[in-house]
């Protein structure tokens, strides 16, 4: 009876024995070692998983940056064609002349361009009898007016401006009326 069956003698996992109390509280130790290696492990997956979230936020939003510098260049640089168009049909007497079917050929292109440019959110600025900003517009001269109503507004556009969202690209250039008192 003194014998013990080795059978009956708590072991550690490892191969330690010792009484049950130290084997449980050995236990007890890794259980705790391996929730907070497992906690470890799930604040790193979860950073790694925030870290990607963000880092494809970043690349979406960089992406639709680039997407809208490349979209303004583009419109800047057909800007100067739409202006040919106004330019082409600004001389009334020649255009005029012009036999009528190509005309309205020219005119269906100019709508077409414009709709185009109208679907990538672009707008003309034409502000004849608005109130001069000069944020927004370009004053080529100052007109000289006897009517108070008209002081600071603008007389005139010579050239179109356009702007993509609320960026203007071209400022439109205007005459401004300037109210001068009669001496």
């Amino acid at each position: 009876m003194d014998e013990i069956d080795e059978e009956f003698i708590p072991e550690d996992g490892e191969g330690n024995t010792g009484t049950p109390k130290d084997v449980a509280k050995g236990l007890r130790e890794k259980l705790k070692k391996a929730l907070e290696e497992k906690q470890e492990y799930l604040d790193r997956w979860q950073r790694a998983q925030a870290d990607f979230v963000n880092a494809r936020k970043r690349d979406a939003d960089e992406r639709q940056a680039f997407a809208k510098f490349a979209k303004e260049d583009l419109i800047a640089e057909l800007i100067p064609v739409l202006e040919s168009f106004d330019m082409a049909k600004s001389n009334k007497e020649t255009w005029e002349k012009v036999d009528a079917g190509w005309r309205k050929g020219v005119e269906y292109i100019q709508s077409q361009f414009l709709k185009v440019l109208e679907g990538n959110n672009v707008r003309e600025i034409n502000p004849i009898g608005e109130k001069f900003d000069p944020m927004r517009d370009e004053a080529v001269s100052y007109e000289p007016t006897d009517d108070s109503e008209k002081d600071h507004v603008i007389l005139e556009v010579i050239q179109k401006g356009y702007a993509l969202g609320e960026k203007i690209l071209k400022a439109p250039r205007v005459k401004v009326g300037e109210f001068k008192k009669a001496a």
